[in-house]
């Protein structure tokens, strides 16, 4: 069986575990789809680009079945779940399985029973089946999501929220340590909820996995600016192993736009809660993502937020333009914003953005940081990031002057001496 993994970094969790799942049921999973008897596509959904993409790998995943081994194709993940019975009439190339429970990875699903005796004593996960290597994992700590915001659509096919519970989260983070991983991300659609559900919070959770030997890096994404709770802001601010990087999705800042979005917030509040993150680790790296364009939104309000953004002083942002989801509130509101004034607007405040992420990152040069090396070569040189670097998000680190005998994976500490654009460039210190 070949997997083929597509979205985000939640997606990425959901296969490993899929995968996990087929191998201890007695699947054989290969690299090379011509060799496998079934591929597994697991789709996104979540916007018009996503679905295309996933249509496209099914179809051309497809192509294999007259030209190998290949005999099925399974489509499985956010397209299935939301468009199941479409999928399946438009694309028959695409061969539903039997028991989509037993396949789709997006919500709880049965062990099949030739795998318990490889879960891990004393708790109910099938160990992930590991996709890609590196020092960096990201480690799903729920799933689901119980908030309503008008653009997002994610609610209703990914169910409601699902904490999984602190002792298990750790366990696998053990797992993860002993097969070289040294930062874990924190994923899930709300970072700042996990807990409600089950009876605890995501401050336990950080103190639990502040006490995992060999863990070096938590990172935690998406965390709703108007949901973090003082003790979480302690947590995070104070527990060794949490680094100072916080993922703040604003969205906006016009607090009409933000009750129009179903969201909480103004200006007023989401900087002072950068202010209070600010004043006790004024090095942390902050990141957000904000949409324009939302029905109703006019240029006063995107001039609200340039005005927010350019006080705020992100270190990364991204600037996406809205578009109408089927099965939301927001897909009904009007009135609508023209599609060539949203380019315009994405066009504005992206240039900002790049310009305010460069002028951050420039002020960085002549603090000291750690980076995790990504890549290296004997001659000192490696790529990496910065604790205030997110996997993927937040450009990269160039490492010089490292210790010949540096590897993928090492923690260096070094000075940053230049930037360009939100990539940094870093000479480790000598011992």
């Amino acid at each position: 069986m070949h997997l083929i993994s597509l979205g985000c970094a939640r997606n990425e969790v959901d296969s490993e575990e899929l995968a996990g799942r087929l191998a201890a049921g007695g699947f054989t999973l290969v690299d090379d789809p011509d060799e496998a008897t079934a591929i597994v596509v697991n789709t996104c959904g979540f916007i018009d680009a996503a679905k295309k993409d996933s249509i496209d790998t099914l179809l051309d995943a497809a192509d294999h079945k007259g030209n190998g081994r290949t005999r099925a194709v399974v489509a499985v993940g956010c397209l299935a779940e939301r468009y199941g019975r479409e999928l399946a009439e438009s694309l028959p190339e695409a061969d539903a399985p039997r028991d989509r429970r037993t396949l789709l990875p997006v919500a709880p699903v049965a062990r099949p029973a030739r795998a318990a005796e490889v879960t891990v004593p004393g708790h109910g996960w099938i160990p992930r089946y590991r996709l890609t290597t590196g020092a960096s994992a990201p480690l799903k700590i729920a799933s689901g999501c119980d908030r309503r915001c008008a653009f997002c659509a994610i609610p209703s096919f990914r169910g409601s929220y699902l904490s999984r519970p602190v002792d298990e989260v750790v366990a696998e983070a053990r797992w993860l340590v002993a097969r070289g991983v040294r930062e874990v991300v924190l994923v899930s659609e709300n970072s700042s909820a996990y807990g409600k559900d089950i009876g605890t919070n995501l401050e336990r959770l950080l103190v639990g996995l502040d006490t995992v030997d060999g863990l070096d890096w938590i990172r935690v994404s998406y965390l709703q600016p108007a949901e973090i709770r003082p003790t979480l802001l302690d947590a995070m601010l104070h527990l060794h192993r949490v680094v100072p990087y916080f993922d703040l999705p604003f969205q906006h800042a016009d607090p009409v736009v933000l009750r129009r979005m179903r969201r909480f917030g103004d200006p007023e509040s989401f900087l002072d809660l950068l202010d209070r993150i600010r004043s006790v680790r004024p090095e942390a790296g902050i990141r957000s993502n904000v949409i324009v364009g939302f029905p109703g939104e006019t240029e006063a309000q995107v001039d609200v937020l340039a005005d927010f953004l350019a006080e705020a002083r992100l270190d990364a942002v991204g600037v996406f333009g809205y578009s109408d989801e089927e099965g939301t509130e927001g897909a009904t509101l009007g009135p609508k914003v023209p599609e060539e004034v949203i380019a315009e607007r994405v066009d504005r405040i992206a240039g900002l953005v790049d310009d305010l992420s460069a002028e951050a990152a420039a002020e960085r040069i002549g603090q000291r940081t750690q980076v995790l090396v990504e890549s290296a070569s004997a001659d000192g040189h490696g790529v990496g990031r910065s604790v205030h670097q997110g996997p993927e998000t937040d450009g990269q680190t160039t490492l010089v002057g490292a210790d010949p005998e540096a590897r993928a994976g090492d923690l260096v500490w070094g000075i940053v001496t230049g930037a360009d654009g939100v990539d940094l460039v870093v000479r480790a210190e000598t011992r």
